[in-house]
């Protein structure tokens, strides 16, 4: 059975969350998304959202705090999102 992608909107456009990696600590879940513009302004774009939920998975509307530790860990939960990886590598190492 193939599940239902999590979808998003924003006041410019809205989609479907392609890609996700996402780690659990003591005191909540730093989570990297790769967002797909289905409609609006920016649709067929795509676009990364560093977000955080809580241990109850609601969605925090504060910044993104990772430890060291929770970097390692992440790193290896990117092994599981290709493009993602991808563009973030862009974003450490340029073209």
């Amino acid at each position: 059975m193939t599940s239902k992608p999590k979808t998003f909107s924003v006041h410019w456009g809205n989609g479907i969350i392609a890609e996700e990696a996402q780690v659990k600590t003591e005191h909540h879940i730093p989570t990297l998304q790769l967002l797909r513009y289905t409609d609006g302004a920016l649709e067929g774009k795509v676009a990364v959202r560093f977000a955080q939920y809580s241990l109850r998975g609601r969605f925090g509307r504060g910044p993104l705090i990772m430890s060291a530790d929770d970097v390692e860990k992440m790193r290896a939960s990117l092994r599981e999102t290709p493009e993602l990886r991808s563009l973030l590598k862009t974003l450490v190492e340029g073209d």
